[in-house]
């Protein structure tokens, strides 16, 4: 089984300020569908499901490897780099 080799070493950030919404998609008027937050940085960003996927992005620029689900009852983790549920 494949395992995820950072999130042991990560802090545990608090949400940056809007953490409530995703401030790109408040930014461009749109509406995420659910919210995701960076483990590195508190970065609060939407899912893969919304259209323009900020979390994802967010990893993409920068390489931030881990974050969690920032959904009310919801308690995983994703890393993008060894792509697995943590």
């Amino acid at each position: 089984m494949k395992q995820c080799t950072h999130a042991e070493a990560l802090p545990d950030p608090e949400p940056v300020p809007l953490g409530e919404t995703c401030p790109e998609c408040l930014r461009d008027g749109t509406h995420p569908v659910q919210l995701r937050l960076c483990l590195t940085c508190g970065h609060v960003g939407c899912c893969d499901s919304s259209p323009s996927r900020h979390a994802s992005g967010h990893h993409d620029e920068t390489g931030h490897p881990v974050m969690r689900t920032f959904e009310p009852g919801e308690n995983w983790r994703w890393c993008f780099v060894d792509h697995v549920l943590v």
